[in-house]
């Protein structure tokens, strides 16, 4: 029994090993505003090497457009109510201009790109939120993901071709949805880790988690769950830094081998974790 056991060990040691690397990156909103920012992060990701994912966020331009159209836009704890004229607009912006741009701009640094929804090759299938779910709040046309389908990735990532996603899903029954891209990195690289050895790297305009928000030196290397709830308890992470610190240990206990949160344009030091701060789930 002992030797079969070890031999059991040796061959599960041996398939992780066999594991190929895949990134999925996940950039931040606040870069995708700044043309300049937004165009040195995609140059970088350009050269990171192997397998990679790039979720993103919708930046200020869906609000704007909304504000240019008339359409009243609501918020609540930094998220946005998704009414029907809403979910047109990020529609529009998320899947369209941005997810094309990103794609675009990519191709011009020589690396192979496409652009996804949630509902493109049935990616990405969530149903609408309930309201009992949030604490009586409607967000309307907001999306929870139920499952990713890997097998319209696979392919892709065989060529090598960079996968660009934007945070629209759909239901399977026609509905598009809004969804937290934070949230669909961590899906994704979930549903990836059995396959491959995942790292999932949360870009965006700060360089870590800070312990004091408004001095960018004070990067706390590494959390560990305990040390999350203590800096939660004693209120010293900004409250949008919580849903996605949640992801990541979630992600980790998920099967998801690293999780680094940090600056977008510090990506080739956060591949190699030599910058930005590390979550650990113990």
């Amino acid at each position: 029994m002992t030797d079969e056991l070890q031999i059991h060990d040796s061959n599960t040691a041996i398939n992780k090993a066999a594991k190929e690397a895949l990134f999925v990156i996940k950039i931040g909103g606040n870069i995708i505003d700044d043309t300049s920012k937004l165009e040195k992060f995609l140059q970088q990701f350009t050269q990171v090497q192997g397998k990679k994912i790039l979720v993103h966020g919708g930046g200020k331009l869906a609000t704007q457009l909304a504000k240019d159209l008339g359409i009243e836009q609501e918020m609540v704890d930094g998220r946005r109510i998704t009414d029907a004229a809403t979910l047109k607009i990020v529609t529009m912006v998320y899947a369209g201009f941005i997810n094309k741009n990103i794609v675009a701009i990519l191709q011009s640094n020589g690396n192979n790109a496409i652009g996804f929804t949630g509902a493109d090759a049935n990616l990405i299938k969530a149903h609408k939120r309930l309201a009992t779910a949030s604490k009586g709040i409607d967000y309307g046309f907001v999306g929870d993901i139920d499952e990713v389908n890997t097998s319209a990735i696979e392919p892709l990532l065989i060529q090598n071709i960079a996968i660009v996603v934007a945070p629209i899903t759909h239901d399977g029954l026609g509905q598009l949805l809004n969804t937290n891209a934070d949230t669909i990195a961590q899906s994704i690289a979930t549903a990836m880790s059995s396959k491959y050895e995942v790292s999932l790297l949360y870009c965006f305009e700060k360089n870590g988690v800070l312990l004091d928000a408004n001095d960018d030196a004070s990067v706390i290397p590494t959390i560990n769950p305990s040390y999350f709830i203590k800096l939660k308890e004693e209120q010293l992470i900004f409250a949008g830094m919580i849903p996605k610190l949640e992801n990541a240990f979630e992600a980790l206990e998920k099967g998801v081998g690293k999780v680094i949160i940090g600056k977008a344009e510090s990506i080739l030091d956060l591949v190699n974790a030599k910058a930005g701060t590390t979550i650990q789930n113990s």
